[in-house]
């Protein structure tokens, strides 16, 4: 197991006095502490070794805390920044925790109270950091190949890959638009008894009706005006390995004739020749349309679809299967983190609700477009809201939803809107707090009045 790295904590205070204090009773191993006597030198610093925890005093010479506090949640929402002063407010303590800040401490500082609030943020800091280490392994032990799952319904896929690759001939591969209908395909491949052969692809929507048989079959020279020189299909070209036909529902009628006996002869004719050649492929079809429709249409063949679909797998939408969510962000961001040369540590909890609230019309693709414009927008190493693209930024509020035309109560209201919120959540409490801008007592307080005996909900309020 990897080792945990020291927690980093930056302490900005204009009193040497202060600097030394909070040095002598925080100083303990897996601490690292770093002091700055200045706002500026604070930033510099803050910026340059980016710490978990951030110690400020509000009141400085020619400079505002609440400044500096609003720069570092700006900069990085997920660093802790507790405020340290020598004048209380209530209204000054409000306005803190309203820009970001996590606690509140008056001067002069009590060693105990200090290191009281600072072992508690050090304990959340250990656990995040635990946490994302423990992704990283989930995350490596939830790859198949180049697909990333631990839903029921994407272990159901790996498992028919792994039961189909070493057999099929044909095969056909069903999913909306944007669910890795190819990387399945490649799969299927990467683990047939094939796989040192070549993988062909076929865009069939691409290419005009003209152009199919063709493509597919090749010509010889002169069989048609511009054939002016033999030329291999890709049903030859793929001989020994896989092809991947994508979007097979946009092959025209008068093509698939033909595909079928190749599928059933393994063997092809060339455009405009007379002998036929013997071929060793196997065919892998995508489609996104209901192919058992377009039969009942007339415009695919029944006995074709019976010949591919001796074996279909079936993908499920990214709204299906929103628990591989934070594997897929975490397998995204790693890639775009090396392709773009950037650190990125993960997403801010804000941005991650968003993203979850989101209902991927167009699934993982929508996924990896949307992660890739935050990767390139993203001006720390954290991932916020405002990196996301504009269609996703108006998403950061509570979800909307309908209580009829019924009168209800109004503690009913709270319930009903808290329970959905939660479902919103993924059954994560601290998040729904956070969002619904309550504390974790009153969500667990709203929560047992709706199911009292729930010893879980009720134990959690006990702590």
């Amino acid at each position: 197991m990897a080792t945990i790295p020291a927690i980093k904590l930056v302490a900005i205070d204009d009193e040497p006095e202060s600097l030394e204090l909070i040095e002598d009773a925080l100083t303990k191993p897996g601490l690292e502490i770093l002091t700055a006597s200045n706002p500026d030198s604070g930033w510099n610093l803050i910026r340059q070794k980016h710490p978990q925890i951030v110690l400020l005093d509000l009141m400085m010479p020619n400079a505002s805390g609440m400044d500096l506090l609003a720069k570092i949640v700006e900069w990085d929402p997920g660093i802790d920044v507790l405020l340290l002063t020598g004048h209380y407010s209530t209204e000054s303590a409000v306005e803190a925790i309203q820009k970001g800040a996590c606690d509140y401490l008056t001067k002069p500082i009590s060693p105990a109270a200090l290191k009281e609030r600072i072992e508690k943020l050090l304990t959340d800091a250990l656990k995040r950091q635990r946490a994302l280490q423990l992704e990283s392994e989930l995350l490596e032990n939830s790859r198949f190949d180049n697909l990333v799952g631990r839903s029921p319904q994407m272990l159901e896929v790996f498992g028919r890959i792994r039961r189909v690759a070493p057999h099929f001939r044909n095969s056909l591969v069903t999913g909306a638009t944007g669910t890795g209908k190819e990387l399945v395909a490649r799969a299927l491949h990467n683990f047939s008894p094939v796989s040192s052969g070549r993988f062909a692809v076929c865009n069939c929507s691409a290419l005009v009706e003209t152009l199919f048989e063709s493509e597919l079959f090749g010509h010889v020279k002169g069989a048609f005006t511009g054939a002016i020189q033999d030329r291999v299909g890709l049903f030859e070209y793929a001989s020994g390995g896989s092809l991947f036909l994508d979007e097979i529902g946009d092959i025209p009628l008068s093509t698939q004739s033909k595909l079928l006996r190749v599928l059933q002869n393994q063997e092809v004719q060339r455009v405009g020749s007379p002998s036929v050649k013997k071929i060793d492929v196997r065919v892998i079809a995508a489609t996104n349309k209901d192919l058992r429709q377009q039969i009942a249409e007339k415009q695919f063949r029944e006995d074709l679809y019976y010949r591919l679909s001796m074996i279909e797998i079936k993908i499920p939408s990214l709204k299906e299967r929103k628990e591989d969510l934070p594997l897929l962000e975490q397998h995204f961001l790693e890639r775009f983190s090396k392709e773009y040369g950037k650190p990125l540590r993960g997403l801010s909890n804000r941005a991650q609700a968003v993203l979850r609230r989101h209902a991927w019309p167009g699934n993982v693709r929508e996924l990896e477009n949307v992660l890739g414009h935050a990767c390139m927008m993203a001006q720390s190493d954290t991932i916020d809201v405002r990196d996301l693209p504009d269609y996703l930024q108006g998403q950061d509020r509570p979800p909307e939803i309908e209580f009829g035309d019924t009168p209800l109560p109004l503690e009913q209201m709270e319930r009903h809107y808290v329970l959905r919120v939660l479902e919103q959540m993924g059954g994560n409490k601290v998040q729904t707090a956070r969002i619904l801008g309550i504390s974790r007592a009153k969500l667990y307080s709203v929560l047992r009045e709706s199911d009292p005996d729930d010893d879980q909900i009720a134990a959690s309020l006990d702590d």
